[in-house]
């Protein structure tokens, strides 16, 4: 049974990627903070994880990128799920009752617009969506709601205030899985993540740009990173989907005679098509 780190706890919506992408088979491992669950894959704790790494309303999770980075550990596949935030708090409480909600911060940039509308409750950021609900149902916590999930809700005996309480209904987070071993070479693999750094010579980014599209690469995402050790220096973080491995190999070749440094973070299956 494969051991599969994640951030947060059961309810939470790395546990629901987990669930999703592996299957029940497999045993979850529970850390409040992302530095936890990379620390857990490194000292063979854990052999996969599960990592936020963009959402659709807030954008990329700039810090993940930087652990992946940093942790040197590979991206092995990929999953998306709807983010549908719930406001909860202990059977018959009202949203008039509540005079604090605490949630994950991500959670709440991406329900702003609802708490406008309700001037008189507090947010407050926390760790985990899930672990405020759980807290709210084991200390039996009066006035205070969570954002979390409908999973959230049952296992914790919540009831739901309000539904949907997202911004944006259409609210989509992208997660990685990540490990030590990279994937093997496969023939479904149409998915690269790069990092690179370039010169600050005119047109270098251009040309990168212009090799990943004569190799017939699709660039799907890039990110700048400051690298902190040297000031007004960036790395770029690309994802590119691509037809043939050949294709890549070949555009891997050219990107690093182009770049002052390369490397694949991971390849693996697109899994927006």
């Amino acid at each position: 049974m494969s051991k599969v780190a994640i951030q947060g706890i059961k309810g939470s919506y790395h546990h629901q990627v987990a669930m999703e992408f592996f299957g029940k088979e497999i045993e979850i491992a529970e850390f409040m903070s992302f530095d936890e669950l990379i620390n857990s894959i490194i000292n063979n704790k854990c052999e996969m994880g599960v990592i936020a790494i963009e959402n659709s309303i807030a954008g990329s999770i700039i810090p993940n990128y930087a652990l992946i980075d940093n942790s040197n550990l590979k991206i092995t596949g990929e999953h998306y799920i709807n983010i549908n935030h719930q406001l909860m708090a202990l059977p018959g409480s009202k949203i008039k009752d509540l005079d604090v909600v605490a949630s994950h911060p991500m959670a709440l940039l991406q329900c702003k617009e609802f708490f406008r509308k309700h001037s008189n409750i507090t947010l407050v950021e926390d760790k985990d969506t899930a672990e405020v609900a759980y807290r709210i149902q084991r200390d039996k916590i009066k006035n205070i709601g969570a954002i979390a999930s409908v999973e959230a809700s049952n296992i914790y005996e919540l009831e739901i205030i309000s539904e949907n309480i997202q911004t944006i209904k259409n609210n989509e987070t992208r997660f990685v899985i990540i490990s030590k071993n990279a994937l093997k070479n496969d023939s479904k693999n149409d998915k690269a993540s790069l990092k690179f750094v370039l010169s600050h010579k005119t047109g270098t980014l251009a040309a990168i740009l212009e090799i990943l599209k004569d190799c017939n690469l699709n660039l799907t995402k890039i990110q700048s990173l400051p690298i902190v050790e040297i000031p007004w220096k960036y790395s770029f973080f690309v994802d590119t989907t691509f037809h043939s491995l050949d294709n890549l190999n070949k555009a891997l070749g050219l990107m690093e005679e182009k770049s002052e440094s390369l490397k694949v973070l991971g390849i693996y299956q697109n899994k927006i098509k």
